[in-house]
């Protein structure tokens, strides 16, 4: 039953904590938006892939790395230059494409895979959160089923709320496939939010 539960909670939990506008979730919207369905759909389980595995790392890292605040600020410091750099490589790409970049553009698996990659973030995030899921009671990972039903269910969860951006979206592309504003958009807010997570960085 516990196990049954974990997969559920994890699964909602990732479904939510992937809504707010991200590296990942934004680029599948662009990819959909000019109606590249199936890319969008490669992206997002490439996504879904490289969060078992980062997850995995945060539960066997979670009572170290929540007691270390500089391991926490480095992270935020990490995703904060990935953002910027992935939002300036975009504009660039828009406007001055090359054989490379528009095929790295165009691609759903191996971008996703490598951009999830450089993208951590999660790690940081699930930290947190499996700490809170586990003193709360909702989530149990004493035993390797659970555990990995726990892994699961987050990828899992990424997966159907990416899967929905990309329907969503590629539903109204038609509006929005030849407009230069939709190419530039992503690059734009990946750079804003890259350059916000920064400065909040230095600050604190």
């Amino acid at each position: 039953m516990m196990v049954f539960q974990v997969f559920i909670v994890a699964a909602a939990v990732s479904f939510l904590g992937s809504i707010p506008p991200g590296t990942l979730n934004i680029l599948v919207l662009q990819l959909s938006l000019e109606k590249k369905l199936y890319a969008a759909l490669r992206f997002a389980l490439a996504v879904a892939l490289v969060e078992y595995p980062y997850v995995w790392i945060a539960t066997q890292f979670e009572q170290m790395i929540t007691s270390s605040t500089i391991v926490q600020q480095n992270f935020k410091l990490l995703g904060a230059t990935v953002m910027t750099a992935i939002g300036i490589f975009s504009l660039w790409s828009s406007r001055n494409p090359s054989t490379f970049s528009g095929r790295f553009q165009n691609s759903g698996f191996r971008r996703g895979l490598v951009l999830s990659i450089l993208n951590p973030q999660a790690i940081p995030w699930w930290i947190g959160m499996t700490a809170y899921l586990k003193a709360e009671g909702w989530i149990s990972l004493e035993t390797s089923l659970q555990l990995h039903s726990y892994l699961l269910g987050t990828a899992i969860g990424s997966l159907i709320l990416l899967i929905l951006i990309s329907i969503l979206a590629n539903r109204i592309s038609s509006k929005f496939q030849q407009s230069k504003v939709i190419r530039l958009l992503p690059g734009v807010i990946l750079l804003g939010l890259g350059l916000i997570a920064m400065i909040d960085y230095f600050l604190i």
